[in-house]
């Protein structure tokens, strides 16, 4: 391919890799290491026209797309063997009109990018909750964290795209251009396009906000979570609780003797006064004192950064997720019992509320993979130093994960957290959305050019 290479080199700005080339293995490097891609050629784009080259030449070659943003792929779909890499982590500006509470964001920027630009005028998107992750495979999916229940998705604040399609176009999408795409793209990952810039609205949110963790034990967790279910739902837009089955951090504020404890916390983010958190708190500790807590002022980009070291680059993950209606006896039981047969201490098992800002878009307003009505999310997250210890901690997932199935809406899930992203996941998980991004596919992608995500395949039958 050495000819074809040199093509590309000429033809995109930003560097270009070949395997023989020095940078190419670090080029190559994804988050979830237990993915180790060998791609033929990476592109290390600079601009849409960039973005465009690329795509034209690899579809001219016949070589497999993938697209890298901050290379979260749980299911290591940011790279791809023998084919090509388009690598956006160049493509990440970030610009902020902080008068009409917009900001336009590179397809390669990474949330702690985001947060940066927009917290310096007191601004935020709803985002996820790790500063490393690409902003563009975390909005394409929907993008859920801190901020959702005041302000929805990411999806519901994003006001158009740029993107490149399958057949080498730049086109925009929005609701007064493109407006199938844009509903599309709007939780349809990446099926439809290189999406090379994002243009978002801003919410008033920090700089700083309110804080709180609190722990207990393990054969406290079924208590908690009864108690939780009740006081979590009534509590003010402008808090946010996350559930978290995990072991204590060696972290200054936990006393020694908890230090890698196993047990349940409750995170507690609030963006009102830090009168209305400190009730909050109150409240859900009210029935059980925990083991520790820690409450405080915090900046917000510090909370968006907590779990950046712990999720760092390097580790092997795994994942599965399920949405529940409630939070019944049995499934607090499940999610209870589940998490002594975890081997890893780096393993977690999270559940969001979703309810408030999260219903205030209809359901068919875009095409995000999960019902706008009240609901639990919850996320199975495997994590492990060496490959050897993830699998035993793989089977555990997948045994919490059949656990749960009786208590849970349907087989599919948050497309985004999606290890195993098999065909009948992804349908189930779409609904009845599922025909029309079909329809869409074929229009937009016929050929299937970008499948390396949750695939809406074109060709998919019954649709």
């Amino acid at each position: 391919m050495t000819q074809t290479v040199g093509e590309l080199r000429a033809a995109v700005s930003g560097a270009v890799f070949a395997p023989e080339d020095d940078g190419y293995d670090t080029a190559r490097r994804l988050w979830n290491a237990e993915h180790v891609r060998e791609p033929a050629v990476i592109a290390q784009v600079h601009s849409a026209e960039d973005v465009q080259a690329a795509v034209r030449y690899a579809v001219a070659e016949g070589l497999e797309i993938a697209v890298r943003g901050g290379g979260h792929s749980i299911a290591g779909l940011s790279s791809v063997d023998g084919g090509l890499m388009i690598d956006l982590s160049r493509l990440n500006q970030v610009t902020v009109d902080p008068e009409a509470r917009r900001a336009r964001v590179g397809g390669g920027a990474l949330l702690r990018d985001l947060d940066a630009a927009t917290q310096a005028h007191g601004l935020a998107v709803p985002a996820g909750l790790i500063g490393h992750t690409g902003v563009g495979g975390l909005t394409l999916g929907g993008g859920m964290g801190w901020l959702t229940r005041m302000h929805g998705l990411t999806i519901d604040n994003l006001e158009s795209v740029q993107l490149v399609t399958a057949d080498g176009s730049i086109v925009r999408a929005a609701e007064d251009e493109n407006t199938d795409l844009f509903w599309a793209v709007r939780g349809g990952g990446g099926n439809f396009g290189v999406v090379t810039e994002f243009e978002f609205r801003l919410h008033q949110a920090g700089p700083i906000v309110n804080f709180g963790l609190a722990f207990w034990g393990q054969d406290q967790g079924a208590e908690l979570l009864r108690a939780a279910r009740e006081v979590i739902p009534a509590l003010p837009r402008e808090v946010n609780v996350v559930i978290a089955a995990l072991n204590a951090p060696p972290a200054p504020f936990v006393p020694e003797e908890h230090h890698f404890k196993p047990g349940f916390a409750l995170v507690v983010v609030g963006f009102g006064s830090p009168e209305q958190h400190a009730d909050a708190v109150a409240q859900l500790q009210a029935t059980l004192p925990p083991l520790f807590q820690i409450v405080t002022p915090m900046p917000y980009v510090a909370v968006q950064q907590l779990l950046d070291e712990a999720n760092g680059p390097g580790m092997y993950h795994y994942e599965k997720g399920a949405y529940l209606e409630t939070l019944s006896d049995e499934a607090i039981d499940v999610y209870t019992s589940q998490q002594v047969h975890k081997t890893s201490p780096m393993s977690a098992a999270m559940i969001y509320h979703l309810d408030e800002g999260y219903l205030e878009t209809d359901d068919d307003a875009t095409s995000f993979g999960g019902q706008r009505t009240e609901r639990y999310a919850m996320f199975i997250i495997a994590t492990a130093p060496v490959l050897e210890a993830l699998e035993p901690e793989r089977a555990w997932v997948r045994t919490f994960w059949d656990a749960i199935q009786p208590h849970a809406v349907n087989i599919g899930s948050y497309v985004n957290g999606m290890a195993d992203p098999d065909p009948a996941r992804i349908r189930a998980s779409y609904g009845d959305k599922f025909e029309r991004l079909v329809e869409l596919k074929r229009k937009y992608d016929p050929d299937n050019v970008f499948h390396r995500n949750q695939n809406i395949n074109p060709a998919a039958v019954g649709s």
